[in-house]
C-alpha cells in the first residue's frame, strides 16, 4: 500500500496538511484527500508535485 502525505509549497513538517492520504479527488477545482481512517480534507487548489517514491504530495 502506497500512503502519502500532504504539504502545502513544500516538504516541511509546518507546511502538513494530511497524513497517509490513500485516495485524492478533485471536483471543481478543489483537491479532496482522505487518509486511511477515513478523514477527508478538503484544499482548495492545485497539485504541484506528486513522489509516490517518498511518499509526498504537494500542492499549491
Amino acid at each position: 500500500m502506497c500512503l502519502s502525505n500532504v504539504y502545502r509549497e513544500k516538504v516541511d513538517d509546518s507546511n502538513l496538511l494530511a497524513k497517509n492520504v490513500a485516495d485524492i479527488r478533485i471536483e471543481d477545482g478543489k483537491i479532496y484527500f482522505t487518509d486511511i481512517m477515513g478523514i477527508r480534507t478538503t484544499f482548495d487548489g492545485t497539485l504541484q508535485q506528486i513522489d509516490l517514491t517518498e511518499n509526498f504530495i504537494i500542492v499549491k
